[in-house]
């Protein structure tokens, strides 16, 4: 199965990624949301990476104004499912949510239409319920920039057919982003398994008083040499969205210890969601760890 036409289901900071990543290699793509809001910062956004694109010579403008021309944008999901062959769930990471629009997808959408989430957390076989054709339903999960890190994970459900897995990892290969292949389901998958585990113990140790959460970062930053350290991924995750993947384990294992910690809820309580807001345990645009000089000075 080739695909040609590619309709990404929330257009927000990753399903704009997917979107726009898919019309650079040649895909007609149509942007869905339920906000209109929504689509117009999603256009602000495809413009300025087809921008960024521009400037690093990876292509030419009149390449950039092709990749904008295959992307369309409507709130209508009938609309927007209309022809494709592929479609990826970008929304909420909320379960109810993710169910709800694949029971709308399945609806409007012929049997062999393969219907993808890109869920960091939830397993397909919660999802595919939703769906009177779990067959063609499975998890193409994408990471922030796909065309810096190349790479999704594709994991199936408990029905998933070979030849919906093979339409999935066929559209990985045509816009050069290598799949791999989750060999069983799993919560997380396989990189947020283990991120997972580390963002956990990074709150933990600030919830518990161990440590403040710039010298957790300060920690990483320098053993590892990355430009942030977890406090500040997680700040561009979205600390809501970083509660809610913790509340799916919780509600999994039903575990005290793996519901949120109270820093993140209260954080979260005052508004405080990171890059999004313009503030969660650092201020935005320009947080604290890019102030030269920061990893050594004392607090």
């Amino acid at each position: 199965m080739v695909i040609s036409k590619v309709c990404v289901v929330g257009s927000g900071y990753l399903g704009t990624q997917i979107g726009v990543l898919s019309a650079r290699y040649g895909h007609t793509v149509s942007m869905q949301d339920v906000s209109a809001k929504a689509l117009r910062a999603s256009e602000k956004a495809v413009e300025d990476y087809v921008q960024e694109w521009i400037a690093v010579g990876d292509i030419s403008e009149p390449e950039g104004e092709s990749i904008k021309g295959r992307i369309s944008y409507t709130v209508n999901l009938a609309d927007a499912v209309q022809g494709a062959g592929l479609v990826i769930e970008a929304v909420v990471e909320r379960l109810d949510v993710k169910r709800q629009v694949f029971m709308k997808m399945d609806e409007l959408c012929d049997p062999g239409v393969v219907l993808a989430t890109n869920s960091s957390s939830i397993k397909v076989s919660q999802i595919e319920g939703a769906t009177h054709h779990p067959e063609r339903v499975l998890n193409m999960h994408f990471y922030s920039h796909p065309w810096r890190r190349r790479i999704l994970e594709l994991m199936r459900g408990t029905h998933t057919t070979d030849e919906a897995m093979e339409a999935a990892r066929h559209f990985s290969h045509s816009i050069s982003v290598k799949p791999l292949i989750v060999l069983k389901e799993s919560t997380g998958f396989i990189f947020n398994r283990v991120w997972r585990a580390i963002k956990k113990e990074c709150l933990t140790v600030v919830d518990e008083g161990v440590a403040s959460f710039e010298d957790v970062d300060r920690a990483w930053m320098s053993l590892y040499g990355t430009d942030m350290g977890p406090f500040g991924l997680m700040d561009r995750v979205g600390l809501d969205v970083v509660r809610d993947i913790e509340l799916v384990y919780y509600g999994e294992s039903g575990d005290p210890r793996d519901k949120p910690p109270c820093v993140l809820l209260d954080k979260i309580s005052k508004g405080e969601l990171g890059v999004k807001t313009g503030k969660g345990f650092y201020t935005y645009p320009k947080p604290e760890y890019k102030v030269q000089g920061w990893l050594q000075r004392e607090e």
